[in-house]
């Protein structure tokens, strides 16, 4: 089952769901995604079943919603401060090389000399999928913001002033949350787009946590339940007509280094992300970025990152903020 909300005629938040492929319906008397999560996990019940007792009204136009810039992120907070985005890299098969490219000087150390990129891609490969009632190794962990900065579907992912660079990773994001006695539900798995200053990253492996932060968008529609073994979509930037990149783009534990469950445990073992009431969109990295092939992309160009079991693409315009002049005062 996939979810979404959009934006009502009234201004209000109309919650849809529907099978791939399928019709959309109107879940009745669903304030939110977010109330009926809350509903489930602290009853102890499936969101499945919440839905069912609820009850499905009219058909929703997803497509037509999306043309008319009427979807939000498929889960948002009363409080944008409650809700997070974070993520995790290095943990896909062929991710390492990627990064490792970036980070390399120009004059090459000895062969043998492993950059930090590539000793944590190794002990994902190592002990990134434990046995059952084994821990696995922590993976590379970053913080993005809170709701305030997620994008909609549709909407622009705005670039700092002072970036260097706006590029797009297409992720899958796990969507979560925070029963009232504290313990993490996962809702399900959407699209994302993990956008980043990759330029930046590249100057320095100490400047990655500027890097992230940065809006991120993801959904249009969150996938309800495990994630499929294996992933397959595709990353495309359009700059009007023209598609300028195309590439595959692969998930799934099949074509990771980790499992999602040693990731998330890595996540929620600190007590700071299990605040009762909050949400947590976290991202679980890729292999594939168009910034490895040379691509610079330009206000106007659109991301688009497409797969199939997951509903409608997810489509961000670039967007690049006027400077601002921060001047900190004394009180």
């Amino acid at each position: 089952m996939l979810i979404s909300q959009v934006k009502g005629t009234d201004g209000t938040i109309v919650v849809a769901v529907r099978e791939v492929g399928g019709e959309a319906k109107a879940v009745i008397g669903a304030g939110s995604v977010y109330a009926l999560a809350m509903e489930a996990a602290n009853a102890g019940k499936s969101l499945a079943d919440v839905i069912a007792a609820k009850g499905l009204g009219e058909t929703v136009d997803l497509e037509k919603a999306y043309a008319e810039g009427r979807f939000l992120p498929p889960i948002t907070h009363p409080d944008p401060a409650h809700l997070h985005l974070t993520g995790t890299g290095l943990t896909h098969l062929g991710s390492a090389a990627t990064r490792d490219s970036m980070h390399k000087k120009a004059t090459e150390a000895a062969e043998e000399t492993l950059t930090d990129s590539m000793k944590m891609f190794k002990m994902g490969i190592e002990n990134g999928k434990p046995k059952a009632g084994e821990k696995g190794v922590q993976p590379e962990w970053f913080y993005k913001g809170n709701g305030t900065q997620a994008a909609a579907p549709g909407a622009d992912l705005i670039s700092p002033s002072f970036a260097l660079d706006g590029g797009e990773e297409p992720e899958m994001a796990g969507i979560y949350v925070i029963a009232d006695d504290g313990t993490p539900f996962r809702i399900g798995f959407a699209l994302s787009n993990e956008f980043s200053d990759h330029v930046t990253e590249r100057i320095n492996y100490l400047y990655l946590a500027h890097s992230k932060l940065r809006m991120a968008s993801f959904g249009p529609e969150i996938r309800i339940g495990a994630a499929p073994d294996d992933i397959r979509g595709l990353s495309r930037i359009k700059r009007g007509a023209e598609v300028i990149f195309e590439k595959p783009f692969l998930s799934g534990e099949a074509n990771m280094s980790h499992t999602f469950a040693n990731l998330e445990y890595h996540h929620f073992k600190y007590g700071l992300f299990r605040a009762p009431g909050d949400i947590h969109v976290h991202m679980f990295g890729t292999a594939t970025l168009s910034f490895a092939d040379g691509i610079k992309p330009q206000t106007g160009d659109v991301f688009e990152i497409e797969v199939s079991e997951f509903g409608l693409p997810l489509r961000n315009p670039l967007a690049v903020a006027a400077e601002e002049e921060i001047v900190v005062r004394q009180l």
